[in-house]
């Protein structure tokens, strides 16, 4: 009849939660080791629906973990590695105390350490997963890597990253992986295509790092730490997938050419390999030298009618990529030292194109300023004092421009002093109804072989401008006199009508019959169909569809206003052109 008395927040959701203390006591570990531990094993904080009454009534911000992720943490081997890192600092502080520096150096010997692969592979089960988040990863690693060498991180952990985003670039240089550049206010955002997988990543600009102070680096060594290890394993197995030899060697041929008598000058013996590694001018070692690779083919297997369409969007997908991958082969790059070297190179190298630059800058410069076969100079300064006829003297926006149209822009654009065409990034993708700037009209237009229309008609108001110039003051007074003509032929016609007693000639005409289209009609039923459909919708249904028409509206009305103001800003800088053309 009366049964035991329910305690209040002893069932239920209040059940299935921990505070971030009462775990931390659990686990037997400090605020920051759980910290590391929570980054490394991916455990995250979650908000209970009822807050109330998993924090047993009380209202005070508490930080709460779900209780089965920290039951999945009691089994883990590395909380037994932090116990016993914290011993031997405990005994490594006494040893100090105490002078004993025997201890100490033994101490140090047996520091213990621990490994990270059985979480990647616990995390990542595939190597797909792996890939999809690689994004991350690489971001982190390529900015530890512009790091000075202070006190804020350790030097190992920037030479590591250092040398596993130089064994990134040199596969995607490799496998000609890149598709999309885009130099943006934080950095240059790269996206590659690697095994069907896209992936992003930025790399900040090399500037002098600014520390901030709110800013806590230990989360980020945590974060670094596992990401290193993840990118190491990635690294491993798509070096294997090419044929390639892990770690990254240079070819015999290439290493032999890059080999000279001032190497000392650039580096010590332990970082000159990684510093022509990072040139990302020389090509890598295979496991097994084979001959040229043929090229892969598509298999043609017998299809039905429908899936014929997808496949030849496929054939022509994959010929655009091929046609991409070889966008600046045969082409011959040379870069100024005032250019980003880095960032231009490893494009370059992706395209197929050879690069080099001015021995004292880097090493890795495979021919001089003054080889007559260079093609291209990529120069960022008003003017060159010495000038070759045979090769074109661009600016560094020519090469991202042109990665991101998919084809060889036209290079006056981009000549030295010529004010630059805007920078569009290629991960806008404009829907029906957006705004589409002229310049993307322009590459659209290009990369179908056609004239852009903003071409023909700057060419055209050219051409009338010419015009009016030599014809305006013959036109104004013929004008003048045929408008005289026409008034005085009216005036005589009607004074000799009056003269007569003619009265007005007037006549009856049969009426025809006014076809009406059946393409109008049609849409004329639609459109009343449609406004009937409108009429007998349900309430929630019309507030839907009025919410959908609104937005549409306005993404209308947006573009519209983009379009006039694009007007408006062409037109004054006609204006302004006009202007200067009649001063001088």
């Amino acid at each position: 009849m009366g049964g035991t008395q329910k305690k209040k927040f002893e069932r239920g959701s209040a059940t299935n939660y921990i505070t971030r203390n009462k775990a931390r006591k659990r686990l037997q570990l400090s605020l920051a080791d759980f910290r590391r531990l929570c980054i490394l094993k991916g455990i995250y904080p979650h908000e209970p629906k009822h807050k109330k009454k998993v924090n047993k009534g009380s209202t005070a911000p508490r930080t709460f973990y779900l209780l089965k992720d920290i039951r999945f943490l009691l089994h883990e081997p590395i909380v037994g590695k932090f116990r016993e890192y914290k011993v031997f600092v405990r005994k490594l502080r006494k040893a100090y105390g105490k002078s004993e520096w025997t201890g100490v150096e033994r101490l140090r010997e047996n520091k213990p350490t621990y490994k990270l692969d059985h979480i990647i592979k616990e995390r990542y089960p595939t190597f797909i997963d792996a890939l999809r988040d690689v994004d991350d990863a690489l971001s982190m690693c390529f900015l530890f890597s512009t790091f000075a060498r202070t006190g804020k991180c350790h030097v190992q952990t920037i030479q590591l990253c250092r040398r596993l985003s130089v064994e990134w670039m040199n596969y995607v240089v490799t496998s000609r992986a890149l598709r999309k550049v885009f130099l943006s206010i934080k950095g240059i955002y790269y996206q590659a295509e690697v095994l069907g997988q896209l992936v992003t990543w930025l790399v900040p600009y090399q500037f002098a790092h600014d520390h901030p102070t709110d800013v806590d680096y230990r989360v980020m060594a945590t974060f670094t730490e596992l990401y290193t290890t993840l990118l190491g394993f990635v690294n491993f197995r798509l070096y294997h997938s090419l044929n390639l030899v892990y770690p990254p060697k240079l070819d015999s041929k290439t290493e032999s050419g890059l080999k000279a008598e001032d190497d000392d000058d650039y580096a010590m013996d332990s970082e000159s390999y990684l510093e022509k590694l990072s040139a990302l001018s020389a090509s890598l070692a295979r496991v097994v030298s084979t001959a040229e690779e043929e090229e892969n083919e598509l298999d043609h297997f017998p299809v039905e009618e429908d899936d014929t369409e997808k496949m030849e969007a496929r054939e022509k997908e994959q010929k655009e990529q091929e046609t991409q991958k070889r966008l600046f082969e045969g082409l011959k790059f040379f870069l100024n030292r005032e250019v980003p070297r880095e960032s231009l190179a490893f494009i370059l190298r992706c395209f197929g194109a050879e690069v080099s630059w001015d021995k004292s800058l880097c090493i890795g410069g495979t021919y001089d300023a003054t080889d007559e076969t260079i093609t291209h100079q990529v120069v960022d300064r008003p003017n060159m004092d010495k000038q070759y006829i045979n090769r074109y003297y661009i600016q560094p926006q020519w090469v991202y421009d042109s990665v991101n149209a998919k084809v060889r822009l036209p290079v006056e654009d981009y000549f030295i002093g010529v004010t630059l065409p805007p920078h569009l990034s290629p991960f806008v993708e404009e829907k029906e109804g957006d705004y589409v700037p002229p310049e993307k009209l322009k590459i659209m237009a290009l990369q179908r072989g056609e004239k852009s229309a903003q071409e023909e008609e700057e060419e055209e108001e050219e051409e009338d401008e010419d015009d009016d110039d030599d014809d305006e003051e013959e036109e104004e007074e013929e004008e003048e006199d045929d408008e005289e003509v026409a008034d005085e032929m009216n005036l005589k016609k009607i004074e000799e009508q009056r003269s007569q007693g003619k009265s007005l000639p007037v006549k009856v005409t049969p009426g025809k019959v006014k076809v009406e289209s059946r393409s109008r009609l049609e849409q004329e039923e639609k459109a009343e169909e449609k406004r009937l459909a409108i009429m007998m919708m349900k309430k929630k249904e019309k507030y839907l569809y009025d919410k959908i028409m609104f937005g549409k509206k306005r993404k209308v009305r947006e573009a519209n206003k983009l379009a006039a103001k694009r007007k408006a800003h062409d037109d004054a800088s006609k204006a302004e052109k006009k202007k200067k053309a009649k001063k001088q």
